[in-house]
């Protein structure tokens, strides 16, 4: 047996459980290394604001950053990349405990329940799945049988959308039928992600329990949507590898163990994905959400703004490439160099250290090759008005060395018993929509191995339970977050409209997800 740092020993039965989930004992031991050491807050500079960190587009320049993305779509491997994995679960949280309650506790509540059922794009479904148990919907809906329709929508007994991904669910109506949101993100994808060749790259990562039915579903509609939209999908499906998994811990951080005796292993987030995104075949990746999108009257907005954070890639990609093409080449004088430092500085927001101008040529090549020489984000900011989540922040760099560097961050990576760093945090004038347009290829055409570009120090632990017991999980660096930490970024001002999250079923409400 060999000692797992937590004052016990690995057995050969623990070695054969890691090992089936594609892990090593040396990286489960990191694991349980940074639940005993603590993952440290990051230090919060100052929030990004217009002219400070967030790009506004004039609208003079749009006209050559179309031009720019036009080009490009002649010429570069565009794919559209979504991350499609989430249960439908705590979209309906509500919903459960009402079940669970035996209906809703308010009547105000419950009569809005049902007067609002019939603008849910899932309702012809609905009814359907209630007349083939013999039932009629409208006589439940006028009886008050709260819980029998409860039922039929989130139970297998009916449409079982509490078992379900996102990506499955029925988001919007039209004349023709209503669509998934898998389906609207096809439809998306042609706008901005079709190349010259006419076709449509889109790449889903689903749950393992879900793929089949994901996979069903796209060859069902697949073909009727290439008729329809004229062009040709190319569509890849991947789950996350169990190797991304993590080990749970105790309250006293020794491995958590299940019924049986075994370690108890749990996936990593969001973060674990990057490994799939870095299998793509692409130089040019969009990403968004699956609960992030719109109906075709909203499209035209969205699709504008994806193809002008494009074009501001392209552009700096062009100057990047250039100047790190002019350093690999042995060239670069004082003069070059120093315009490649400013365009660094002000286009790319790379920190640079005092001494940086007293270094000798050769270093100086050096620290601007390895700073430009990286993957490359353009990443859409709305404002803040309220949603929850991340945001854009200069971040203090680790090292102590008083640079600072533009992240996306959540609350739950700063520290919260420090007043500044709450006060920083609460004077963001952005939120994080997770609109993503990434360069993932060097300057010679070369893929980067996005792994190595991930800040591990910026993990997350969390509280969990499992059946009544509490544990601690570790969550990988978040996909936008600590997992693109060490890329280049540049975060751009965005219009609210490009942002149509689903977090609870009742969004499915909001103006922007019904038929106008």
């Amino acid at each position: 047996m060999t000692d797992n740092g937590a004052g016990e020993r690995w057995s050969e039965g623990d070695r054969r459980s890691i090992a089936a989930h594609g892990l090593t004992i040396e990286e489960v031991g990191r694991q349980l290394a940074l639940f005993r050491r603590g993952v440290p807050a990051v230090r919060l500079n100052r929030p990004c604001v217009a002219g400070d960190g967030i790009v506004v587009i004039p609208e003079s320049e749009r006209p050559s950053l179309l031009s720019a993305y036009e080009e490009a779509r002649r010429t570069h491997r565009f794919m559209k990349f979504v991350p499609a994995s989430g249960a439908a679960s705590r979209m309906f949280r509500e919903w459960y405990r009402c079940l669970a309650a035996g209906g809703f506790s308010d009547e105000a509540v419950g009569a809005a329940f049902a007067g609002d059922l019939t603008r849910y794009a899932f309702f012809p479904d609905l009814r359907a799945t209630i007349a083939a148990a013999g039932e009629d919907l409208e006589s439940l809906i006028g009886k008050g049988e709260e819980v029998a329709i409860l039922k039929a929508v989130l139970t297998e007994e009916g449409l079982n959308y509490g078992c379900l991904p996102k990506a499955l669910l029925k988001f919007h109506a039209y004349p023709e039928g209503s669509r998934t949101a898998l389906e609207e993100h096809l439809v998306e994808a042609v706008l901005y992600a079709r190349d010259a060749k006419n076709v449509s790259r889109v790449h889903f990562t689903v749950s393992r329990e879900h793929e089949s039915a994901v996979r069903t579903l796209l060859s069902r509609v697949i073909h009727d949507y290439e008729s329809r939209l004229d062009t040709i999908f190319e569509v890849g499906i991947s789950t996350q590898d169990p190797a991304t998994d993590t080990i749970a811990v105790d309250p006293e951080n020794r491995p958590f163990r299940d019924d049986w005796g075994k370690p108890v292993f749990r996936p990593g987030g969001h973060g674990s994905l990057l490994r799939n995104m870095n299998l793509l075949d692409a130089e040019i990746i969009f990403l968004k959400n699956i609960d992030n999108t719109a109906p075709d009257r909203l499209k035209t907005e969205t699709s504008l703004w994806k193809k002008l954070l494009a074009g501001c890639l392209i552009r700096l990609q062009q100057k990047i490439f250039a100047s790190a093409r002019l350093i690999a080449g042995g060239g670069g004088t004082e003069e070059e160099l120093e315009r490649i430092r400013d365009f660094a500085e002000k286009r790319v927001n790379i920190g640079f250290p005092t001494g940086f101008r007293g270094l000798s040529l050769s270093e100086r090549r050096s620290f601007l090759f390895g700073k430009l020489n990286r993957p490359l984000r353009v990443c859409g900011m709305v404002k803040n008005e309220g949603e929850p989540g991340g945001g854009p922040f200069w971040v203090e760099d680790a090292d102590g060395r008083g640079g600072a560097s533009l992240q996306i961050i959540e609350e739950s990576q700063i520290d919260r018993n420090d007043p500044k760093q709450r006060a920083v945090w609460s004077s963001a004038t952005h939120f994080n929509p997770v609109d993503l347009v990434c360069g993932v290829r060097d300057f010679q055409g070369r893929k980067f191995d996005l792994p190595a570009f991930i800040d591990p120090a910026t993990a997350a632990i969390v509280r969990k339970s499992e059946k009544g017991r509490e544990l601690l999980a570790l969550e990988r660096p978040g996909l936008w977050n600590g997992s693109m930490a060490f890329w280049n970024t540049v975060f751009v001002e965005v219009p609210l409209a490009t942002f149509n999250p689903v977090k609870t079923v009742t969004d499915l409400l909001r103006p922007q997800h019904l038929p106008s």
